[in-house]
């Protein structure tokens, strides 16, 4: 699942040895503290974001690893004029006073980039500076999206709930897990959130062909709802009818299926059918008022 994540970021930060010995890994050839100029940038988080997701810990540390050589581009578009900047340093930094909507210790990883100084990137350079060039965005890739409230993974099935709804109090939202790959960080010219915002990469006609299955899912999830709840109250009286739909919210496809056959089992069993036309089995007796139609 390819995702593109907005954070704040565009910070100067000081030339040391050993950047520049990193710097030189990355590069053609050894550069002094006078070519380059060094950045550091917000890439992204463990908060909830405004598609209610949002990367464990876990996926941090593993896009760390990942993000180190990656280029940084404009607005997500490769070319060889658009590569500005690159990573050659990522950190995850860890503020153990402040609470995440998920209720743990907020996490970020935070990058170091690099650029040569030339006369193209003087005016880039200045814009950092002057805190023009602040939001950066990164692409990257992750196998899973696991349900807060239920641990499904969402990439393999839907499970019925959806992103920033309450279940019993409990907002659902995707941990993303599983890095498996990072492409790139990106200035881009949308205002910064206040948590990092999510693009998907799809094109527009698959995302409204996504959009609109996922409202048929909906849809089914729904009325597959409302039927469990009839069923139980037929098989079972004593049943409160808000508290089976309050548990009905709850479930998975999966579960709702099976309670679906489990209550119409038993009301069948309560409430046996029968036919409305009845056959005699014996030899039946015909009155004088019939006759009169026999041949």
């Amino acid at each position: 699942m390819k995702i593109v994540k907005e954070a704040v970021g565009g910070e100067n930060a000081a030339v040391t040895a050993q950047d520049l010995e990193l710097i030189g890994a990355l590069a053609r050839k050894p550069l002094s503290q006078e070519e380059v100029y060094t950045f550091s940038v917000r890439l992204c988080d463990n908060e909830i974001d405004r598609d209610f997701e949002r990367f464990t810990v876990p996926t941090l540390e593993q896009l760390a690893l990942m993000f180190v050589g990656k280029a940084g581009i404009f607005d997500h578009q490769w070319s060889a004029r658009g590569q500005a900047a690159r990573i050659y340093r990522t950190e995850i930094v860890r503020e153990p006073k402040r609470v995440t909507r998920a209720g743990d210790g907020y996490v970020w990883l935070k990058g170091y980039a690099y650029m040569v100084r030339t006369e193209s990137s003087r005016d880039l350079i200045a814009e950092i500076e002057g805190g023009i060039k602040k939001e950066v965005s990164v692409g990257c890739a992750v196998e899973h999206a696991i349900c807060s409230v239920c641990g499904c993974d969402r990439t393999q099935v839907d499970c019925g709930h959806e992103k920033g709804r309450e279940y019993a109090g409990q907002l659902c939202w995707a941990d993303l897990e599983g890095a498996s790959d990072a492409y790139e960080f990106s200035f881009v010219a949308v205002p910064a959130q206040p948590a990092a915002g999510v693009v998907k990469g799809a094109r527009r006609g698959s995302a409204t062909r996504l959009e609109e299955e996922a409202a048929l899912g909906r849809k089914y999830l729904e009325n597959l709802r409302g039927e469990v709840v009839r069923l139980a109250l037929l098989a079972d009286r004593e049943l409160s009818a808000q508290a089976m739909k309050s548990l009905a919210d709850k479930l998975s496809h999966q579960e709702l299926e099976e309670l679906r056959k489990s209550y119409a089992r038993r009301a069948g069993e309560r409430f046996p059918l029968k036919t409305q036309l009845r056959y005699e089995t014996g030899n039946a007796g015909f009155d004088e008022e019939n006759k009169a139609f026999l041949a």
